[in-house]
């Protein structure tokens, strides 16, 4: 019986990054779909479901990928309509990366020190890494999670936004610059920065001499990197003082855990991969 994984994507093109690890995650044969909206994924989803006995359903699963995570919860919802009783299969979202990023970068955090009880700065969060990290991290006992934007009205609708999903309390605040950053941790224990491409969000200065900070991950893998003053290949290093792990040095475990919740979906026909079930894996594996 051959493993099947379908890929439901919400950009017109699939992405090939997804392709590949389908392949590398056991898949035997990755069928990607493009342009995939709530209205149109039903007829899929029932080739999905109804094709294969209860016994053989578990080789075949569904995976929602695409640039747009607000686009792959909506597909995921519309997904899951479509189960009932034993007819259903294991479906993973992980748009953009965002559930595996995050997931990896807060696990090797944990793996650096505690995370219980301590403040949390979550650099240019209001993106799906940010958002995801967020739930993360309060999972872990965080004393207190502040989240920046540039705007504070849009750091007050993720914090709402991530309120009404998770159940999870942060507070928003606006950091325009490296400056207001720098004072957004200056009594933080812990710092991700989660931030566009080739963006810096903190200077060294703004940092290095911060006597609370123990724990930094920059996902940012494109210079300048979002952390002045990290490697992009730090892999809980110390400097000054402090833990630091670049994209590159979490993205090990990123691209192994995507592998691996891969490799989960085709163990059973009822599982759901989101960002606390792959957060989950994540910590036994990091």
């Amino acid at each position: 019986m051959k493993k099947l994984l379908f890929q439901l994507d919400t950009d017109s093109h699939p992405s090939v990054f997804d392709t590949v690890v389908g392949y590398d995650g056991g898949a035997d044969h990755v069928v990607p779909h493009g342009g995939l909206t709530p209205d149109v994924v039903g007829a899929l989803v029932d080739g999905a479901i109804f094709t294969r006995g209860p016994k053989d359903k578990k080789n075949t699963a569904l995976f929602i990928g695409g640039s747009d995570m607000a686009a792959g919860e909506a597909l995921l919802a519309a997904v899951r309509k479509r189960f009932f009783a034993d007819f259903r299969v294991s479906v993973m979202l992980d748009s953009n990366g965002s559930n595996t990023t995050a997931a990896a970068a807060v696990a090797k955090l944990l793996k650096s020190g505690p995370l219980a009880g301590k403040r949390a700065v979550i650099l240019a969060g209001t993106g799906p890494v940010g958002h995801r990290a967020a739930v993360m991290l309060a999972r872990e006992g965080v004393a207190e999670i502040r989240l920046t934007s540039r705007e504070q009205a849009r750091a007050e609708r993720t914090a709402a936004e991530i309120k009404r999903q998770f159940g999870v309390e942060v507070v928003p605040l606006q950091a325009v610059d490296c400056d207001d950053r720098g004072r957004a941790i200056e009594q933080a224990e812990v710092v991700i920065a989660a931030g566009a491409a080739a963006v810096e969000l903190l200077k060294p200065e703004h940092w290095q001499d911060n006597p609370t900070l123990e724990l930094l991950a920059d996902a940012n893998a494109t210079p300048p990197l979002g952390i002045g003053g990290v490697e992009m290949t730090d892999k809980g290093v110390e400097r000054s003082g402090k833990r630091v792990w670049g994209a590159l040095g979490f993205g090990t475990l990123k691209l192994a855990l995507h592998r691996a919740c891969i490799t989960r979906l085709f163990e059973s026909n009822d599982l759901v991969l989101d960002a606390e079930e792959i957060y989950a894996i994540a910590k036994t594996m990091a």
